[in-house]
Formats: C-alpha cells, sequence, structure tokens
C-alpha cells in the first residue's frame, strides 16, 4: 500500500544527480517571495491555529539563508532574485525526523515483497524475478524490501529458499526492517554462519550493514540517493534527521560537491562509531566540515528493543499470540546499564540521543534511563504505552518521534498481536494532551519520506476511505503541520526554508477530507536556505 503512494508522488523523477542539484534551481541564499499567504501556526499542543486561516498576501525576504523581513510592499536590493508567489499558501520547510536515507532510496529499486501474504508466495515472487534476470543488480545479490511475517501462518526457513535460488545470492528484507530471510548463498557471500531461520535484531544489523560493502553497493546507493534527495525536495521537504546505519556524515560532503541537495541533514550515529565522533568534538548541531553548514552532527541512535511485525518490541505482558515465541513479550536489545552508559556519555559530550523504544516495557525503560542521566533527546516510537508514563515523560526533556503511516501497515497487527491494548498504541493526541512535544517522521522505508503521508495519516488514522482507527487519539490538521516543521514559525530570524503550496493545507473538513487534501498536496516551490527548487524555480526574476 505505501509503495503505491511513493511511487504515485515520485512520478517524473530525474535520471541525474546534476538534475537534483543547483542545476534544478537557483543557487543564491537571497530571494524575495511575493504575495505568499503565510499560514499561521502556533504551538503543536493547540488544536487550531492562533487565527482563523491565511490572511492577506504577503512578501517574503531571505538573506543570506534566513528570514529577514514578512510584510507587504517589501523590496530587495539590486541581484536578489524575485518569484511572484501569486497568493499561493506558505508553510516552513518541512521535515522528516527518523530516516534511513540509503536503505530508503535503495527501496525505489529493490524488489517490492509488500503485498506478499505467505512464505510461499514469497518464494514464488523471488522464482519469477529471478526468471526475468531480476538478479542482475550491480552488487549480484538480488535484495528485496517489505513482507510482514507476524500474519503468515509458519515462519520461513532457509532450506526452502535455497531449493528455489540455487546459487544466487538473496535477501529478503522486512517491512520494519527488523529481520531478514537469506539463503545459503547470501549467508556465504556476507562471510555469515549457515543457519536455518531468519536473522533478526542485533545480528540482523550487523548483516544489514554489510550489504552496504558490497562491490557496487556505494554506486547503486548514491545514485539512488540523488534520486531520493529530489524526489524528497519536490514534497516540500527541507530536511531530516538521517539514521542511516552506516555513517552517513562520511557521504554527505561527497554529496553535495556533486550537486545532491542543498538539503539540510542531521546525521546520527549508532554506538559501534560513537568514539569516532566523540573524537572530532562534534556536539548536536555542529557542521560537518564540506556541506556548507546544512549537514550537522544529529543525535545517538539506540535501539533498545524490536518491532511489533517481528514481534521483539519489548512488552509488560505477553503478546495474545505470543506462547510459540522464544521471547513472549517481546525482549530488550540493551541492558538499562548499557543505555545508561551509553546515554551518560553522549549527553557528556554534548550529544542527545534518539532512543528506539516500542513496547511499552522499552518506552518505561527508556524514561527511566532519561530520568537517570538527565540528558536530552527523544523517544523513537513509542508504538505502545502505559498511561501511568504519560506524566513523568511529561517532566523531561524529551521528545515523541512518532511514525503515524506505520499503523496503516501494523493496525491489523496490532490487533493480532495486541488485541486487549489496542487503545494505548500510537497515543499521538494523548503525549500532546500531556504536554509532551511531538515530531512526526517516517522511519523511511518503512513507511515513504512523505510528511504529507505522516500528516494526513496523524490526522485520519487510517486510509481516507475508510472509517478511522481509535479516532480518539487523531490530531488536528494544525497540529499534524506544526509538528512537521522543526519547530520553525515564517517570522524573521528563522530559517529561509519555505514550501509554496497550491492549497490550504488547514483547510475545514472532516479528518477524512482533510487528510485526502492533505495526501493531494501540490507543492510548487521549495526553498531550502533561500534556494529555490520546483515548478516555481523557472518563474525566477533577478
Amino acid at each position: 500500500m505505501l509503495r503505491s503512494v511513493l511511487t504515485r508522488r515520485a512520478a517524473g523523477h530525474p535520471d541525474t544527480a546534476t538534475e537534483t542539484g543547483t542545476a534544478y534551481g537557483a543557487a543564491m541564499d537571497d530571494l524575495l517571495v511575493r504575495g505568499a499567504r503565510v499560514v499561521p501556526l502556533g504551538e503543536s499542543a493547540e488544536r487550531e491555529p492562533p487565527s482563523a486561516g491565511p490572511g492577506d498576501p504577503v512578501d517574503l525576504l531571505v538573506r543570506d539563508g534566513v528570514v529577514a523581513e514578512v510584510g507587504r510592499g517589501l523590496d530587495a536590493p539590486p541581484g536578489v532574485p524575485r518569484v511572484a508567489a501569486e497568493g499561493r499558501w506558505v508553510v516552513p520547510g518541512l521535515w522528516d525526523q527518523h530516516v534511513h536515507l540509503t536503505q530508503s532510496a535503495l527501496g525505489l529499486t529493490r524488489l517490492d515483497t509488500s503485498a506478499v501474504r505467505s512464505p510461499q508466495e514469497l518464494l514464488d515472487l523471488v522464482v519469477r524475478t529471478l526468471r526475468d534476470g531480476g538478479a542482475r543488480t550491480p552488487t549480484g545479490v538480488l535484495t528485496a524490501w517489505g513482507h510482514r511475517s507476524a500474519q503468515w501462518e509458519r515462519q520461513p526457513n532457509v532450506a526452502e529458499l535455497d531449493a528455489v535460488t540455487g546459487s544466487a545470492p538473496v535477501v529478503l528484507i522486512s517491512g520494519d526492517g527488523h529481520h531478514g530471510w537469506l539463503n545459503s548463498a547470501a549467508l556465504i557471500r556476507l562471510g555469515v554462519p549457515l543457519r536455518d531461520g531468519i536473522v533478526e535484531e542485533d545480528e540482523w544489523f550487523a548483516i544489514y550493514a554489510l550489504l552496504d560493502c558490497l562491490p557496487g553497493a556505494a554506486q547503486e546507493a548514491e545514485q539512488a540517493i540523488a534520486q531520493a534527495v529530489w524526489h524528497a525536495r519536490s514534497l516540500g521537504v527541507v530536511g531530516i534527521v538521517d539514521l542511516e546505519f552506516g555513517g552517513s556524515w562520511e557521504q554527505w560532503p561527497a554529496r553535495y560537491a556533486v550537486g545532491v541537495g542543498p538539503w539540510r541533514v542531521r546525521a546520527g550515529v549508532y554506538p559501534g562509531r560513537l568514539a569516532e565522533i566523540l573524537a572530532t568534538g562534534r556536539a548536536d548541531g555542529d557542521a560537518v566540515p564540506g556541506t556548507d553548514g546544512l549537514v550537522t552532527q544529529g543525535p545517538l541512535k539506540i535501539i533498545s528493543d524490536g518491532s511489533l511485525n517481528t514481534r521483539t518490541a519489548w512488552c509488560c505482558e505477553p503478546y495474545a499470540d505470543g506462547a510459540a515465541l522464544a521471547a513472549p513479550s517481546g525482549r530488550a536489545n540493551v541492558t538499562p546499564e548499557q543505555m545508561r552508559e551509553l546515554v551518560g556519555l553522549a549527553h557528556a559530550r554534548g550529544l542527545s540521543t534518539a532512543l528506539h523504544a516500542l513496547g511499552d516495557a522499552a518506552v518505561a525503560a527508556a524514561l527511566d534511563v532519561f530520568a537517570a542521566t538527565g540528558a536530552q533527546g527523544s523517544i523513537e516510537h513509542a508504538q505502545l504505552l502505559r498511561p501511568a508514563d504519560l506524566p513523568r515523560w511529561s517532566r523531561l526533556p524529551v521528545r515523541a518521534s512518532v511514525q503515524p503511516a506505520h499503523l496503516l501497515d501494523d493496525r491489523s497487527v496490532t490487533e493480532q498481536c495486541w488485541p486487549d491494548r489496542t487503545e494505548r498504541t500510537f497515543v499521538v493526541a494523548g503525549l500532546l494532551a500531556h504536554g509532551i512535544p511531538v515530531v512526526l517522521g517516517s522511519d523511511a522505508p518503512v513507511a515513504p519520506l512523505d510528511p504529507w503521508l505522516s500528516m494526513a495519516t496523524a490526522v485520519h488514522r487510517g486510509p481516507v476511505h475508510a472509517a478511522a482507527w481509535h479516532p480518539e487519539q487523531a490530531l488536528s490538521a494544525h497540529q499534524a503541520l506544526a509538528a512537521s516543521v522543526d519547530g520553525q514559525r515564517l517570522r524573521p530570524g528563522a530559517r529561509g526554508d519555505l514550501v509554496l503550496i497550491d492549497a490550504d493545507p488547514l483547510a475545514p473538513g472532516d479528518s477524512a477530507a482533510q487528510a485526502a487534501g492533505l495526501l493531494g498536496m501540490p507543492v510548487a516551490g521549495t526553498v531550502v536556505a533561500g534556494r529555490l527548487s520546483g515548478p516555481l524555480a523557472g518563474a525566477l526574476d533577478g
């Protein structure tokens, strides 16, 4: 379902990195936007904006990548590019607060297995793909993404995959990114001990990283990333928190050098490479050299538990169907002592922590760690919560970084695995009601890197053609938009990041109508640090 949304929106993507960079738009840090309607945004906890709607069109002047003035009849020095918004609506640049960019980009080229419903369907798809030459990739490994095995009647094994693939290496990645089904040829190719079943959690993450080291993988990834950045900017995305497993801070200077950008990135680091970042002395927000200050140091990322689909999210009570699981309540990937040591070390050196905690036991443990260390950061996902944990969370300097679009795929699995606690899942409105800051993201490639999809699903919890699921936890359109702009408001001193759109994102209507409007939102131009791209770039004057 989610892949079709991405494919529809990505039509017309560029074929070369050059088209994604400065050749695609204005390469200056100054811009005058004339005649735009500023969409009013208050605090994200407020269901309604501070005023009834966008007022009369105004001008916005960006100088040196920063909003300098907002008002009527503004002028700019000679040489500053001008663009006529012609009454379009304007919002601050959109952010995705949780992305694995390399994997997300490669997802556009990998075999899509999201529609399969059983191991046999997946095996049949692999056979057809191999027969049709689908294994001819730069790495020589057929890599797929998207299957979700929690609702399969049985779990897969290596022998049955070997029987239909022979010597062709095959890696089948689950749609939550937390396990892989590999044949023996792939295990041998990656230097991994042979086994009978799937590989999951920490062991899988180590193997996942090895895929990026295969000959030809870097070239394949960089070509895909150039297209992914272009596509994201075409949706109004000006920045991401990149939580890729590899050291993305190493790749971004080279990407900028070949014209991938401009784009803002906060590059996260995992525990295995934390010492390298500490050795540089970089703290949160410090610029990565060679990126014009647009790529900065991001948080330490710790994956404290698993996922719902792999049934490893760590819960206080057993899964309803957990009797056959090795860990019926899921499990922790790291101990509380290990978390405290890592989070405390990062905090002492000026780094925040993005702590993956999906199950309610994992969230409780994460809150314990933040309270004990005094660290700042975010809890990523928080998909299942205990109501008693919300008041103490509200007293900590910790955001909730949530991915509303996950419920499109996880609803049926939730009803199977957690049927007695569905009202405690995706508790987004409840977080805001307790004064906990909420930011939205995708966890791409788990869901598409599309903030309009995230906002739409936060507003109408489900497909727009169906009834909302637990609508008491829905956000208003204003709350969803306010949670998608990285705290920015269009006023002097703000970043010079704007999105010009052809419709009012806060237009009145029921939740389904508002969600439909967000999903189809036409973006006329995206401005990053004063540099315009998109259809309106062709109308620049000056």
